[in-house]
């Protein structure tokens, strides 16, 4: 049995200026991060862990998180989405439709959003 029902890990990579993709974050801090412990904490949920994360191949769709065991990929996400996360999928289990990214993006060359 798992510690945790759910572990949400937040991209922080950063890349060097004019790398081929973006980075996640600028400058390897997140606010996204931050509103998600937060929004957690609050909620009262001592079942979930937010972790840091290096770069998870989704970079045109950062910032980028995932959250398992589910394996939902949200992308685009910015730091107001952070408590509708937490809301409606960490509390519900209803994942936040408006924000995955569309399983034929994720680890495929096709996707639209690549460069």
């Amino acid at each position: 049995m798992s510690l945790y029902d759910h572990h949400v890990f937040v991209c922080h990579n950063v890349r060097p200026e004019g790398a081929p993709r973006p980075s996640c974050t600028a400058d390897g801090k997140s606010e996204v991060f931050t509103q998600l412990q937060q929004a957690t904490k609050a909620a009262g949920l001592t079942n979930v862990r937010i972790n840091k994360s290096l770069c998870l191949d989704q970079c045109e769709h950062g910032p980028t998180i995932v959250v398992y065991p589910e394996a939902v990929w949200y992308g685009f996400v910015k730091p107001e989405d952070a408590a509708e996360i937490v809301e409606e999928h960490l509390v519900n289990g209803r994942p936040v439709e408006r924000l995955r990214i569309a399983d034929s993006c994720i680890n495929s060359k096709a996707c639209p959003h690549r460069g």
